[in-house]
């Protein structure tokens, strides 16, 4: 049978041979950012696994950026070496690699969730995390540090320098990390931006930081590479950031030449309230794909194949991504091509295998 979720799409100068993508998913597993033998198994199995597009866990554009100790970074030269290593292995199986570029915000200098989930502090190798204002995510947390100008042009500049070390590690896409909670996010969202400068207050002033970074990345990206945002489209909070916005942020996006938002939602507050269920994201990224005219990638809660096809066939969106699916089956999609009927190549040494 013909399968919208496994026909190409051309994005820019890159043929994606289907709609999967691989989500990008913290593995808490580097050491002082470098990229180890767990991140080649851990993308390189996605890869065989027969996606499209495998999209690197969130990236500390700094060390103050990283959300665990155990995160990876792109903030030395010396980072890049394995990267490229990965992503020879990942281009090898026909895959694009990409790279989610991030910076924590207050949401940083936490254990890894295997050791709770804890914020630390100088006395357990923590540091001191930035935001927009002096608010911290749980109540009964230290503030973070109010970002200055200065600070402010520290984050613009190591975006900058991150994405120029990107190319160089052999990524063919970069998305910006603007959902979760964490840095960008929380200048968007009035719930976490109490700024009375030209960074708060108005719409146009909380995305100003935003606008400031693809600026920048793009001044290091080249223009025939697919360039991503990842929004979250609601704070799920009375007063938060919301659709509406999320629509005229996308179209003004578009104007600046990103080529696809990435459309998540919540982890801004504790207090969120998110009706969870298979879809429950999916109509925010057919609206800004349908009001803002712009490509969109769908998550949340999408485990089937029939499911993904469904999405992508009626125009939901243009991709779908996975996280915790693709955590339980690194073979989704091929996986998803048998169940749809449709033939797809797998890897020579896999074909044995291969049911007909």
């Amino acid at each position: 049978m013909s399968s919208k979720l496994f026909s190409t799409i051309q994005i820019k100068s890159i043929t994606f041979k289907n709609r999967i993508a691989i989500s990008p998913m913290c593995q808490y597993s580097a050491e002082d950012g470098f990229a180890n033998d767990w991140h080649l198994v851990h993308l390189g199995s996605r890869a065989s696994g027969g996606a499209a597009l495998i999209i690197q866990e969130a990236t500390a554009v700094s060390p103050e950026g990283r959300i665990s100790r155990g995160d990876l970074g792109l903030w030395k030269d010396e980072h890049i070496e394995k990267l490229q290593s990965v992503n020879r292995f990942i281009v090898s199986q026909n895959a694009i690699p990409g790279i989610q570029l991030a910076h924590a915000g207050r949401k940083a200098s936490v254990s890894e969730p295997w050791n709770g989930n804890k914020k630390l502090d100088e006395t357990n190798e923590g540091w001191d995390p930035v935001a927009p204002s002096a608010v911290p995510f749980h109540s009964n947390e230290k503030a973070p540090i109010a970002l200055d100008k200065t600070g402010i042009q520290k984050v613009i500049s190591d975006f900058k320098s991150a994405t120029k070390r990107a190319l160089k590690a052999g990524f063919k896409a970069v998305e910006i990390h603007a959902a979760h909670g964490y840095l960008l996010h929380e200048f968007l969202s009035p719930l976490s931006n109490f700024r009375t400068d030209e960074y708060g207050e108005s719409f146009e002033n909380r995305i100003r930081l935003l606008l400031e970074v693809l600026e920048a990345v793009q001044s290091e990206w080249p223009a025939n590479l697919p360039l991503f945002i990842r929004i979250s489209a609601t704070d799920w909070a009375d007063g938060g950031w919301n659709i509406e916005e999320s629509v005229q942020l996308s179209q003004l996006l578009k104007e600046k030449g990103v080529d696809l938002i990435d459309v998540s939602s919540g982890g801004l507050v504790t207090n969120q309230q998110i009706p969870l269920g298979p879809n429950y994201q999916v109509p925010f990224a057919e609206r800004i794909k349908k009001e803002a005219g712009i490509l969109t990638g769908a998550v949340g809660l999408i485990t089937e194949a029939t499911q993904a096809e469904e999405i992508v066939a009626t125009g939901k969106s243009d991709l779908v991504l996975f996280a915790r699916e693709s955590l339980r089956d690194p073979n989704l999609a091929l996986n998803f091509a048998k169940e749809l009927g449709v033939d797809v190549p797998w890897p020579i040494q896999y074909q044995r295998a291969k049911i007909k």
